[in-house]
């Protein structure tokens, strides 16, 4: 399958994307009784870091290569809504509702990374590689796409059962770093230290901070 760049309709999906994210949060938002002015101010400040961690981190992991980091934007977006929060005076946790817009708004984003090329995958001759910088390729913004959908689908049914506030933000941190481990192995990456992609190391530590949360969470539980 040959894909065609289109740079306007990447830049459309993305749009997208964020609209949808911004959706899924205010939706848990709405849901949880968490609709408030102060975290309409929580949501842009994790957008407008979020946005600018995902630029940093794309140009300190690739060396300015196209595309957006997501695994930076998990960082500036936590900084920013760290300070937010702490200058608004709010204190109920907001990690859920960042999972859920996260999610919901790159599993529609990898579209984009796929109409534009950016992100692509190692040379494979699989039947459904795709015909990418001049060659076939996985098509690993797809699979990625997926594995931000099936972390959606797991949270969304845990949401269901009402559970203690940030349980899906540690249960996101418990599988998506692991599936994003895994899809790096198919994409294409110049980086690599001791074997591994930056992103792989980047997920490594993800899922041990993840871990230890998720630990101290239970053990206070019990």
């Amino acid at each position: 399958m040959k894909t065609r760049y289109n740079g306007a309709m990447a830049s459309l999906v993305y749009g997208l994307a964020y609209l949808v994210g911004a959706l899924a949060f205010w939706w848990l938002a709405r849901r949880r009784r968490l609709a408030t002015e102060g975290i309409a101010w929580v949501a842009v400040a994790g957008l407008v870091g979020g946005l600018l961690g995902a630029h940093v981190g794309q140009w300190l992991l690739t060396g300015g290569a196209p595309g957006k980091s997501v695994l930076g934007g998990w960082l500036g977006g936590w900084l920013s809504v760290w300070l937010v929060k702490k200058r608004l005076g709010l204190v109920r946790p907001t990690g859920d509702l960042f999972a859920i817009g996260l999610m919901a708004g790159e599993c529609v984003g990898r579209w984009g990374c796929f109409l534009g090329g950016c992100c692509f995958g190692r040379a494979c001759s699989l039947p459904w590689a795709v015909f990418q910088h001049g060659a076939l390729r996985h098509p690993a913004q797809l699979y990625l796409s997926l594995a931000c959908g099936l972390t959606l689908v797991v949270l969304v049914l845990i949401e269901r059962k009402k559970p203690k506030e940030n349980t899906l933000f540690l249960v996101q941190g418990l599988i998506y770093p692991p599936l994003r481990f895994v899809v790096e192995f198919f994409r294409q990456s110049e980086h690599y230290y001791a074997g591994l992609s930056a992103a792989q190391w980047v997920c490594l530590g993800a899922f041990g901070y993840f871990c230890y949360q998720g630990r101290k969470q239970w053990t206070i539980k019990n």
